[in-house]
């Protein structure tokens, strides 16, 4: 046996050395906390900046002191050492985020820029950072990468010096990629240094991408090769990786990143790493048919937002050059849609499954006879993905991808079959126009996205069905792409105010101004079309009012997490008031926005009345016009009459919808030729005005036609 007093002795010694480490790392602890103090407090520490620069260098590295003696001090201080590092790393983060604003005092901002040019230049701070993006603790290797991300933007904005070491890091990882921590930490550092640069419109942001272009490639490659022969080679192992989601996931960040720095291009030169998304877009639809559900939605999320041409439009400030001007912009969007339609023809969309909609608290199983509530964001994603696909054809080389209307026909019944599954089974849609309203009731950008690619889809197809205008109205609304039914429900939907348009067209977040002057050309060369529209419209939904107050199927889609409770019943309407026309209907349930409860609502063009549910009384409004001068009455005079059958309510409510729709257009024509009188209109409207005004006057000679009969 030792000498027990040898032992002893040794015990001892190793005691006195872990309380001298845990002495250094409280000291180091204490003047961090003073440092950080300090600054968040607007001033600086009374010691100079090398050596708070010293104390953070030392925190970072851990205790150098007993590392060669017996008990490893990391052994002992481990979790210490782990929080003193997380505290360098954060206050580095916070200090080089500061420094590149505006907010600090000039000596305050040169005490700390000192102490970040002792830590960069003298103690290669970001060989240090970089190393620890392999760490196996994942929080410190996420904040070493959120550290060396804010430097390497600190000395980009400084000196215009992209960091050597981390972009070296960077390049290693991307040219030998495997999911993991390394990996990881190098895709979301890349992704975080160009997102600033594009808010910031810099530049180095092409410099930097440009440095990253073959590595990149190399990565994309391998994680998104195009043909699924070469998908299977490469995925299978990284599937295996635990990691592999998450990696991916990050990928689809940076795609983003780099899609939407096209945006800013210019003229100048573009580098194939930003066309990733497009050149390897039938990657990305295959992996929607094999990956875990989250890595599912984020692709199609990026390829909606790539086919929307809104990529990373949160980041992009300044003045933004239209993708019309970078060289490859037609030819990316083409093989995009292309491939998308390709896919479609080979029924990729039977193969995405879809689940329940996510609230807050996660997602809900359903029990016993509950009715699916699927994931309307997914639905909406593929829904635009198609239809975008399918207008970009259209308009592409004069519709020339596109050469036939029975393809048209096809894709869009592709569609139709996939929403069927999971979105309209649980009710009998009579009148496939109102899926528009369903699905993108409480998405206005979305929506009208989806109602101009169906416009332009119209507007396609009537050029090259060579069948006569009736028979293209009962195929589009067959087929759910009538424009004129939608233009019909978007107004029911907010009840006939015109105040909501003129929100629509002053606003920015939406298309709504592209497609309302197309659609008002079509509404003026087409207003037959628009009649049979009111008629459809009201037809399909009396018929559904029936079924309801007969008891049939009262259930309504809702896209939505938390599914809304939905009363049954009948309704009965007092003979003498005329129903709501916004509220009749399966489209009008599901509304736009509740528009017509809103404050800019006008109270005294409102009426009520009082409808019988369940035994308890409820008050609804709606909006009804005031006549214009011009427009003859005639057409309301029946209100008060007994609804004996459903020919004459129908006569009625077409009456209605088309005297109400062009009411709402003459008092938005109105109003926006007073705020432009006074220029407070945002851009020159004279040509929306004149196509509103040839609208008001095809209106009025059908119906002076339909008096002299």
């Amino acid at each position: 046996m030792g000498d027990p007093r040898g032992s002893s002795s040794a015990m001892e010694g190793n005691m006195s050395c872990k309380d001298e480490d845990l002495s250094i790392m409280t000291g180091l602890f204490n003047c961090l906390t003073e440092a950080y103090r300090c600054f968040l407090a607007g001033s600086y520490p009374p010691q100079n900046a090398a050596d708070v620069a010293s104390v953070i260098y030392s925190g970072l590295c851990g205790p150098v002191h007993g590392k060669d003696r017996e008990g490893s001090p990391s052994e002992y201080c481990g979790e210490k050492n782990a929080e003193l590092t997380c505290m360098c790393m954060s206050f580095l983060e916070r200090v080089s985020s500061n420094l590149t604003s505006q907010g600090l005092h000039p000596d305050v901002k040169f005490y700390y820029a000192e102490v970040l040019k002792v830590l960069l230049e003298d103690m290669d701070l970001i060989t240090h950072l970089v190393n620890r993006f392999q760490a196996e603790d994942h929080i410190i290797s996420h904040l070493a990468a959120k550290t060396a991300s804010k430097c390497v933007f600190y000395l980009i904005c400084k000196s215009g010096v992209i960091s050597p070491v981390w972009q070296r890091k960077c390049e290693q990882a991307f040219q030998n990629p495997w999911p993991g921590a390394e990996l990881d930490a190098c895709l979301w550092s890349l992704t975080e240094v160009s997102k600033k640069l594009l808010k910031g419109a810099h530049r180095e942001l092409m410099t930097l991408l440009a440095g990253f272009d073959l590595s990149l490639s190399v990565l994309c490659s391998k994680l998104l090769p195009e043909e699924k022969k070469h998908m299977s080679q490469h995925l299978v192992d990284f599937t295996r990786s635990t990691h592999w989601g998450t990696s991916l996931c990050l990928l689809l960040d940076l795609l983003e990143v780099l899609t939407s720095s096209s945006l800013v291009c210019g003229a100048g030169v573009h580098l194939k790493s930003q066309r990733i998304t497009h050149l390897h877009s039938l990657a990305l639809l295959n992996i929607c048919c094999s990956s875990e559900y989250y890595v599912k939605k984020r692709v199609l999320l990026l390829l909606k937002r790539a086919i929307l041409q809104k990529a990373g439009e949160d980041w992009i400030s300044g003045d933004v050059a239209s993708w019309m001007t970078c060289g490859n912009w037609s030819s990316d969007m083409s093989i995009l849609a292309r491939t998308v339609l390709k896919a479609a023809s080979d029924n990729w969309l039977l193969s995405i499954q879809m689940q329940s909609g996510a609230f807050f608290g996660g997602t809900r199983h359903i029990l016993g006879d509950q009715i699916q509530n699927w994931d309307c964001v997914m639905l909406r994603a593929v829904s635009l993905i198609i239809l975008k696909s399918i207008e970009l054809c259209i308009q592409t080389a004069a519709g020339s991808e596109v050469k036939s209307a029975t393809e048209v026909y096809a894709y869009l019944q592709s569609l139709w079959v996939f929403l069927r599954r999971y979105s309209f089974k649980q009710r009998e849609v009579t009148h496939l126009c109102c899926w528009i309203s369903m699905l993108f009731g409480d998405q206005d950008d979305d929506m009208m996205e989806a109602a101009k690619a169906l416009l332009y889809i119209f507007l396609h197809y009537r050029l090259v069905s060579g069948v006569d205008e009736l028979a293209v109205l009962e195929t589009a609304c067959a087929s759910g792409f009538n424009p004129h039914c939608h233009f019909v429900l978007l107004l029911q939907s907010m009840s006939f105010d015109y105040s909501i348009l003129l929100d629509f067209l002053i606003s920015a977040e939406t298309c709504f101004l592209e497609y309302f002057v197309q659609y008002l050309k079509c509404l003026r060369d087409d207003w037959q079309g628009f009649a049979a529209a009111c008629e459809g419209i009201t037809v399909s939904d009396c018929r559904l009012s029936q079924q309801k107050k007969c008891g049939a199927d009262t259930s309504t889609l809702k896209c939505r997490g938390e599914p809304d409770k939905v009363e049954s019943g009948s309704c009965v309407q007092p003979t003498d008031v005329i129903p709501p026309v916004g509220r009749f209907g399966m489209a009008s349930e599901l509304r736009l926005v509740e528009y017509d409860t809103s404050d800019e609502s006008d109270p005294e063009n409102t009426v009520e009345s009082v409808c019988a549910l369940n035994g308890k009384q409820y008050k609804s409004t709606a909006l009804l016009s005031t006549r214009p001068e011009g427009l003859l009455q005639p057409v309301l005079q029946s209100e008060k009459a007994s609804r004996a059958n459903m020919a004459s309510l129908s006569w009625q409510f077409t009456g209605e919808i088309s005297v109400r729709a062009v009411h709402c257009l003459s008092r938005l024509r109105e109003v926006v030729t007073r705020l432009h009188t006074k220029k407070l209109f945002p851009y020159n409207p004279s040509s929306l005005l004149k196509l509103v005004a040839q609208v008001e006057s095809c209106y009025q000679k059908s119906h002076l036609s339909q008096c002299n009969k």
